[in-house]
């Protein structure tokens, strides 16, 4: 049997990208964002897009340009400090930002890519920021936060290398939410510092199968710096 080939250009997974699309991006505060990917999204316009990552980035990484440039209406995240243009666009009631704990944010993905409705947990029960709007459930006398599992037309993901059949290996924590988001989107596209052929990945290694990937493009990789580092 013979396996495809998913090798694309960057423009290639971007293609179908339409005003107003819910889209996964991974990445921890830029380490482990898609950078290619996110030039080209700015670059073909679209706007009014529903953003799921784990946080706003910083101006300048991560998602942030995407912020900057008024192209997301909506985020789900669980904190937006680390970008100053997010909070203000928040406050401005231009960007409608919802809250999730982290842990909680990273169970919704894996609850939008295994089929589940969603999770219990009580995690935020506390705080009404976190609790505004969601249904409260009592299981063997405790109380939990009933939270909705989070799906995506698009993820966008990054790794370190990849087969030509999209099977990925990632850089320590760089890897974060990229394989959960791998599986919790319609059409995933994996950006990549290199390609091999099929075959020459260590079974051990591949951290997200091939079968959740679409297609993976071969760009020339980052020096992942915090921004105070840069």
């Amino acid at each position: 049997m013979t396996m495809p080939n998913k090798r694309i250009a960057v423009e290639d997974a971007i293609a179908d990208l339409k005003d107003e699309a819910t889209v996964m991006f991974g990445g921890f505060g830029g380490v482990g964002s898609p950078p290619s990917f996110i030039r080209a999204i700015l670059k073909k316009g679209v706007k009014n897009l529903t953003v799921i990552c784990n946080d706003a980035g910083f101006p300048g990484i991560g998602i942030g340009p995407l912020i900057v440039n008024n192209r997301v209406r909506r985020l789900i995240a669980s904190h937006i400090g680390s970008n100053p243009v997010a909070g203000k666009q928040m406050t401005d009631g231009f960007l409608a930002v919802e809250f999730s704990p982290q842990g909680t944010l990273a169970e919704r993905i894996r609850a939008g890519g295994t089929g589940l409705g969603g999770i219990l947990t009580d995690i935020g029960i506390d705080n009404d920021m976190v609790r505004q709007g969601k249904n409260i459930v009592s299981l063997n006398g405790r109380a939990y936060l009933a939270e909705e599992a989070l799906s995506a037309e698009y993820a966008f993901i990054y790794g370190k290398t990849a087969d030509e059949f999209g099977n990925i290996i990632y850089d320590k924590t760089a890897r974060n939410m990229n394989p959960l988001m791998a599986m919790a989107a319609d059409r995933t596209f994996a950006e990549v510092e290199r390609i091999v052929p099929i075959g020459e990945l260590d079974e051990e290694e591949i951290v997200t199968p091939g079968v959740f990937v679409e297609g993976v493009a071969e760009t020339e990789g980052v020096n992942w710096k915090w921004v105070w580092e840069s």
